[in-house]
């Protein structure tokens, strides 16, 4: 069903959009012990390559951070900030950036993004992941616009689910989870993509607001200072991902529909198209109210069990 083909990765989290030109480092580039191959992409804050590692020649992917809005490339491919004005937000993000690398080290999963390394170099830091075939959802769903068959709902889900409950085992957030964060491996196996959004998270301590929001798959929490994030604000987001996969657009954003809910339940739109548990599940993950919701990744694990 899937076409194996190069992944070109995702974009950050954070929608800022592109400078008018990009500076990627060219191909033959060494930095460490990887050479670059070519670029694969590029979002607000990073440029990803794929490159090769000199050690045993493996292809891997470089996630290098270069916030284009307030840095750019200068000689020597130095990063630098573009005025003494950006600099402490260049600074601030470079830390955050570690903090994602650090963070992923901490989860081995098989539906998460492995990552191999990370350094210091060229006065801003580099991401080392293994380098996987696939297609990212979103894509898929934006070239192909066919509802995803139940079979693929019940392969991929599930999965995902079990990479959603590790990362909430090991104390974090994810708080990014959409189509475009998902990639699809031969066998519609998924693995979750972009950690950049991650918080720590424990349930005797509030979890302090979010800055990252995606139009339609982030929970009304995410939009508001002082809300409870939790387990249930990432399941939210798993079954707006869902619900895109029947609907093939993005829901409603969450705080359109704190005001006037215009999304049809999936039991009315989709009945005698899936199973009832299927479209139950995905109601219940995107309820607005966050205690209405799957309070654990387990939790929806389990809704998604044939009765």
């Amino acid at each position: 069903m899937w076409k194996q083909q190069q992944s070109t990765m995702n974009q950050d989290s954070i929608e800022t959009g592109e400078a008018s030109s990009r500076s990627f480092l060219p191909p033959g580039t060494r930095i460490e012990d990887y050479e670059i191959e070519r670029s694969l992409g590029s979002g607000g804050f990073s440029s990803v390559y794929l490159a090769r590692q000199f050690s045993d020649q493996r292809l891997v992917v470089l996630k290098e951070y270069l916030p284009c809005r307030i840095a750019h490339r200068t000689w020597g491919n130095l990063v630098t900030p573009n005025s003494d004005e950006t600099r402490p937000f260049f600074l601030v993000g470079r830390k955050k950036f570690l903090e994602e690398a650090r963070v992923l080290t901490k989860f081995r999963h098989p539906n998460i993004v492995e990552v191999l390394n990370f350094f210091e170099a060229n006065s801003t830091v580099y991401l080392v992941m293994a380098y996987e075939y696939g297609k990212i959802l979103g894509d898929y769903l934006k070239e192909k616009n066919v509802p995803m068959s139940e079979a693929f709902m019940r392969k991929v889900f599930p999965s995902l689910l079990e990479a959603v409950k590790c990362i909430h085992n090991h104390g974090f957030l994810h708080l990014d989870i959409k189509p475009q964060n998902i990639l699809i491996r031969q066998g519609g196996v998924p693995l979750l993509l972009d950690f950049g959004a991650v918080q720590p998270y424990h349930p005797d301590i509030p979890t302090k607001s979010c800055k990252v929001s995606s139009a339609g798959f982030s929970p009304i929490e995410q939009y508001q200072d002082g809300s409870g994030l939790g387990p249930w604000s990432d399941i939210y987001a798993v079954g707006a991902t869902m619900r895109m996969c029947l609907d093939c657009k993005p829901p409603p954003i969450a705080k359109s529909r704190v005001e006037k809910d215009s999304l049809t339940p999936a039991v009315k739109s989709f009945r005698n198209k899936y199973s009832l548990f299927i479209l139950e599940t995905i109601d219940s993950a995107m309820a607005v109210n966050p205690q209405e919701r799957p309070q654990s990744a387990q939790q929806m694990i389990d809704l998604l069990k044939p009765p």
